[in-house]
């Protein structure tokens, strides 16, 4: 019998938070998702895995020897990927829009000349995945926006900072303003992430700089399109890099820089053991961005 190793990833991971809820967060799926892929593994192994309850989820007999087995079967099937795409010298890279911005190409280039006969997979992740395909390692290293969920697990460079600003409708009372202090927008309703949680949820919704102001949602988005029409429609505001801009400038959506909140910053993230092609990618990163603030673009930090 065959059994996806999505599958094994997902009960592994409920079996350590021993909660659904906590489990669907870190992987960034929702939890009627989860509920239904763990009743397809259940199914396919024709046993019952966790034994529910309002406490949590507790494994069964069954569940603690699968429990046993799962961790070294994931890291060997892991291994074997990372072996695999070595020798195609194939290295996946994740990212998130807007996250490296326009150092991308240069850092794929500069990995190429490192490594010559290499082949740099871009993999776009959405944005209710803040790891861009680390959690689940479907990559084993990204270009990521600073903070996201779990980082202390993984290998995390900072590339650079830049300013953030607040995305309006141009309708808004404030669109005409040079500059906005926070403490004017934190009545506004914001547009969110489907899995906006933990310190992601609250750099991005500046929670820290609320001084205790509740947050309104105004709607609940996955995709950049999703995102911008929110906003355009007047559901709600956003707080977006500086460089937003730049990639995603329309008529009915004015950016306006922000006083009062810290800035974001950009990093490249990548997996435990990830190998020599990840520590050059890694090195590329570096040498890239520095070369790029040491200039005048000013959407480098």
């Amino acid at each position: 019998m065959d059994v996806d190793t999505r599958l094994l990833r997902y009960f592994a991971a409920i079996a350590e938070e021993g909660n659904l809820t906590r489990a669907a967060h870190r992987l960034f799926v929702s939890q009627p998702s989860l509920t239904k892929q763990l009743k397809h593994l259940e199914s396919q192994l024709g046993v019952r895995l966790f034994t529910r309850s309002s406490t949590g989820m507790t494994l069964t007999e069954a569940g603690h020897a699968l429990a046993a087995r799962v961790p070294p079967v994931l890291a060997g099937w892991d291994a074997a990927v990372r072996e695999t795409r070595s020798t195609a010298r194939v290295l996946r890279v994740g990212f998130l829009a807007s996250a490296a911005n326009d150092a991308t190409q240069g850092i794929v280039t500069a990995f190429g000349r490192l490594r010559p006969g290499w082949r740099v997979d871009l993999r776009q992740a959405p944005w209710s995945d803040p790891t861009a395909g680390l959690a689940a390692a479907e990559v084993p290293v990204a270009l990521l926006r600073l903070p996201f969920p779990g980082h202390e697990s993984f290998g995390v460079r900072t590339l650079f900072s830049e300013p953030r600003c607040v995305a309006l409708p141009s309708a808004h009372p404030l669109a005409g303003r040079p500059s906005v202090d926070f403490r004017e927008l934190r009545d506004d309703p914001v547009i969110v992430a489907p899995a906006l949680e933990g310190t992601w949820r609250e750099h991005w919704l500046a929670l820290s700089e609320r001084d205790g102001h509740e947050v309104r949602v105004g709607a609940v988005t996955e995709h950049p399109d999703e995102f911008l029409g929110a906003i355009a429609g007047g559901h709600g505001i956003a707080l977006v890099p500086a460089s937003t801009p730049h990639f995603h400038s329309r008529p009915d959506i004015v950016y306006v820089p922000v006083t009062g909140v810290s800035p974001s910053e950009v990093a490249v993230a990548w997996l435990p053991d990830a190998g020599e092609a990840v520590c050059d990618f890694v090195r590329c990163c570096v040498d890239v961005t520095r070369s790029r603030r040491t200039g005048c673009d000013t959407r480098w930090g």
